[in-house]
């Protein structure tokens, strides 16, 4: 198949199944553009030898990213003018390998809590989580191949494991967030979404440098549990398909062990929010003050919030960033384990479209910064998936990745 037949596919399939998902914001004559931009790329590039890694690749983006030729709204009903902005360096990069932008997918308001209309492809009546939600609902729902999103506290894993697809937080800042909207641009995170671990493998190494590389002799993939009240936050239907999912790994030569960690995790959730709270209020000062009853009571209520903490108290949240990790790199090695293994989500996508779900899960990963990947591991008696999150070394993302194909292959999840 051509790229243009793959865009005439691709019509049929946004006429379908758009009008239910609304992964995407609204744009006229988005065929003709996309046909367009097609034909420039296949003059420059006549040649499949000779063509880009991601040429002909369709990609969303999440509305909080600058994109030449595209308003930003970030979900929001600030004026977009005030929004606007020199283009992502992550979306030109993506472009310069050739790929294509199907369009801007929706996004909660600012990418926090208060959502947007988006829909879970595997049951409409449920959330497709969020902050990302238009990103993971656009590659479940066969709307493009890779899809661009953040990650704060849990926006690109939990909506990818609501969704049945792949997610991938690299380690903070190894994508650039220049020209995206902060939300706590201590905490913040450029993602991926693909439809398996093929194309993020493909899309990643567009922006993975150097990296430092495993020492690791043994053949054997050593995978830790953290056990402790971190993994009390999971539901029954969570739990059971994590503990089939050891199992299954296990009966296939993984090793799994069960490690006692993040006994003080209430400390570092609570740390964590203070953080997103306090830098949300600083990043939006100015707007809020113009333009307060413009925006959702969530997210009102966040940044009020963070007005009310002090310098010194996020000064000293932002320190236990690294503490966190330091604590987590150290139990890797002193239990010889090369990925931490736990549940993507508590559970399935709740039902209903007024919340995006808990990414509690998520946090502690978000919070130290490491590289954490989702890999659908089945689904629930409802059909609903499940996802498992898998979370590498500091700044050693190529491991990850390369270990997500190999487990990917094991896993019953398929994607929607």
């Amino acid at each position: 198949m051509n790229l243009f037949e793959s865009i005439d596919k691709l019509e049929i399939q946004f006429k379908d199944v758009e009008p239910k998902v609304m992964a995407f914001l609204p744009e006229e004559n988005r065929f003709n553009r996309l046909r367009q931009e097609a034909k420039e790329l296949d003059l420059k590039f006549p040649n499949p030898e000779s063509r880009l890694p991601l040429f002909g690749e369709f990609i969303g983006v999440k509305d909080i990213f600058h994109v030449d030729g595209f308003s930003t709204q970030a979900g929001s009903k600030l004026p977009s003018e005030i929004l606007s902005g020199k283009e992502a360096k992550s979306v030109s990069k993506l472009k310069e390998k050739g790929a294509l932008i199907v369009g801007k997918t929706v996004t909660t308001e600012f990418a926090y809590f208060a959502p947007g209309p988006t829909r879970n492809p595997y049951d409409y009546a449920h959330t497709p989580g969020g902050s990302s939600s238009g990103s993971a609902a656009a590659v479940s729902a066969e709307l493009c191949s890779l899809a661009l999103g953040t990650q704060t506290i849990g926006s690109v894993i939990r909506p990818a494991a609501f969704c049945g697809v792949v997610g991938y937080k690299p380690s903070y800042d190894l994508i650039s967030r220049e020209g995206v909207i902060p939300l706590s641009p201590s905490l913040d995170h450029v993602g991926i979404f693909t439809k398996n671990t093929k194309i993020l493998k493909k899309a990643a190494g567009v922006f993975l440098g150097p990296q430092k590389t495993s020492p690791k002799h043994s053949k054997d993939i050593i995978m830790g549990v953290p056990v402790g009240p971190y993994m009390e936050h999971v539901s029954e239907i969570g739990r059971t398909n994590f503990e089939e999912t050891c199992d299954l790994l296990q009966n296939s030569g993984i090793i799994v062990k069960k490690i006692p960690a993040m006994d003080d995790f209430q400390a570092i959730y609570d740390r964590h929010n203070l953080i997103v709270a306090a830098e949300a209020a600083i990043v939006h000062k100015d707007w809020f003050q113009q333009y307060k009853d413009r925006y959702h009571l969530k997210t009102t209520e966040l940044i009020q919030q963070g007005s009310t903490i002090s310098e010194e108290s996020l000064k000293k949240a932002l320190l236990g960033r690294r503490k966190l990790r330091d604590e987590l790199m150290k139990l890797m090695a002193l239990n010889g384990i090369d990925f931490w293994l736990s549940p993507a989500a508590p559970g399935p996508a709740p039902k209903g479209l007024e919340s995006t779900g808990d990414p509690v899960m998520n946090l502690p990963w978000t919070h130290a910064g490491l590289p954490t990947i989702n890999l659908p591991s089945g689904n629930s008696n409802k059909g609903l998936p499940l996802g498992l999150q898998i979370t590498g070394g500091w700044y050693m993302d190529k491991n990850l990745i390369e270990a997500s194909q190999k487990i990917e292959m094991i896993l019953p999840g398929k994607v929607h």
